[in-house]
């Protein structure tokens, strides 16, 4: 009998678990610890921050389908990993506590065999001043990377809307807030989705809403840009995305480090070094995301921290961490098996698992400061990484010494991306793009890093039918309905 212990019940940790449990037998024991009690589908968090979809179509109860699923539940926060376990316990664990189920203040040490970190992004606002406080969103702007911070958006761009609707100018800011931010995807929805709202409410010409982003170019995604097929030529994704904008008339600033943020103003540093300021009456920024805080102890009480984790708190796998120049950089330094090389018994999926480095090129200010989009883990990649890693873990329970790991890194794997501009059956639009490989990889493909007939986009109404069914089919798959494993990650 083995058990394996998830730490994290979004996108990776979930599908882990689920296809573990899946495919073992009664005999070992699927463990799931989160401090959530709802699994929440994020992309469509962006329609909740517009009023377009209710909290409660986006979230679902945990408890309840695990429990019919035979998956073991802790609504709790992991703190401490024991890979050795301790002078009390000869098996590894991990310490926990419980952040619901009517045991906020109770700890509790889970023993694992197999351990998967999922754990997802922390929310780290308190890494720009004024952003927030901690992991806690401050007074200044609004979120949605909850769907809790997506219904107070919403309350907060309806008040824009009636201050607008009464012909008083209002300035609308969004983007990341941060030079080391990740996840321009939400933020670049965000900002088309209030757009198209605007007009529909019949207050736009009353409205500026501008870009701020630290990405060197709009269409950057932290995946150094892309090129994309579209009806027969090849479009730049920068083309793409500055001529989005422009016919919305959308402003934008590029290469930007949001450093301070204050009531109705943000401070920030461009990669040329200048500093400036821009005034708002509702913005919403992206904070920078870090790994979630662990301790973690050999057999003997000593601080190993640097054997499972980066300083940035992200789980080191079997990537090339080696510092080295951006021109050496290959597409084969990405981790493939997500395996901790000092544990072979845990893995990370997701946002958790530290990238070797970024896909867009680095840059760094005349001051020192990186101003760098992080690479994206989320949505597809982080599913397949995690059905991947469940699929190792099963072997190894199976085959023992003998088990294959399987093995799918960023630079073999592709994604589709399908972003909303607009929610509407007739009026809605969307962006959708595939890409591949994620990573870019110059010695596969010289020149664009990317396999051009692979890579391709296309923009229109069809495209918003297709996003608002993948919503109601992930939901069906996350909820283990007939079925849910024949649909892809």
């Amino acid at each position: 009998m083995a058990r394996v212990v998830i730490m994290g019940g979004g996108v990776a940790g979930h599908t882990s678990a689920s296809f573990l449990n899946k495919w073992l037998d009664d005999s070992h024991e699927i463990v799931v610890v989160t401090p959530n009690s709802h699994w929440n589908w994020i992309p469509s968090n962006i329609w909740v921050g517009v009023g377009r979809m209710d909290k409660e179509k986006v979230i679902f109860p945990l408890a309840p389908l695990y429990k019919k699923a035979g998956i073991t539940y802790h609504q709790a926060k992991a703190f401490a990993i024991h890979p050795e376990g301790s002078k009390k316990s000869e098996k590894p664990f991990i310490s926990i506590e419980y952040t619901g189920q009517g045991k906020e203040e109770e700890r509790e040490d889970i023993s694992y065999d197999y351990l998967i970190n999922a754990t997802g992004p922390q929310l780290k606002f308190g890494a720009t001043q004024g952003l927030g406080e901690g992991s806690t969103l401050g007074k200044n702007t609004v979120s949605v990377c909850t769907a809790e911070h997506a219904v107070h958006a919403n309350k907060e761009l309806l008040k824009i809307f009636e201050i607008a609707r009464s012909g008083k100018k209002q300035k609308i800011l969004i983007g990341t807030g941060h030079g080391a931010c990740t996840c321009q995807g939400a933020a670049f929805e965000y900002i088309l989705n209030i757009e198209h709202e605007a007009k529909r409410a019949g207050v736009r010409e009353n409205l500026e809403i501008k870009w701020i982003s630290n990405e060197p170019a709009l269409g950057d995604f932290g995946m150094g840009g892309m090129h994309l097929g579209i009806v027969g030529y090849v479009m730049n994704s920068k083309l793409l995305g500055e001529s989005l904008f422009a016919e919305r008339g959308i402003t934008w600033l590029l290469s930007a480090h949001v450093s301070k943020v204050e009531e109705k103003k943000v401070h920030y540093e461009l990669i040329d070094g200048t500093m400036g300021e821009e005034e708002f009456d509702f913005a919403m920024l992206i904070p920078t995301f870090g790994g979630a805080d662990f301790e973690a102890q050999d057999k003997k009480g000593k601080n190993i921290y640097e054997k499972l984790f980066l300083p940035n708190g992200f789980m080191r796998v079997d990537g090339d961490y080696t510092s080295k120049p951006y021109e050496e950089w290959k597409a084969s330094d990405w981790p493939s098996t997500y395996q901790n090389p000092s544990y072979k018994n845990i893995f990370a999926a997701g946002i958790a698992f530290a990238p070797p480095h970024p896909i867009s090129k680095p840059a760094t200010s005349p001051n020192g400061t990186n101003i760098t989009p992080a690479p994206p883990r989320t949505g597809m990649p982080a599913g397949t990484i995690g059905k991947a890693v469940a699929h190792s873990i099963k072997n190894m329970i199976n085959d023992g010494d003998n088990a294959k790991l399987n093995a799918i890194s960023m630079a073999k794997m592709g994604a589709i991306c399908v972003a909303s501009a607009g929610f509407g059956w007739k009026e809605g639009e969307v962006v959708s793009f595939t890409v591949y490989p994620i990573v870019k990889d110059f010695e596969t493909y010289p020149g664009t890093g990317r396999d051009t007939s692979r890579t391709y986009g296309e923009i229109g109404a069809s495209g918003h039918w297709i996003k608002h069914a993948l919503h109601y089919i992930f939901i069906y798959k996350a909820k283990l309905k007939p079925g849910w494993a024949l649909i892809p990650e």
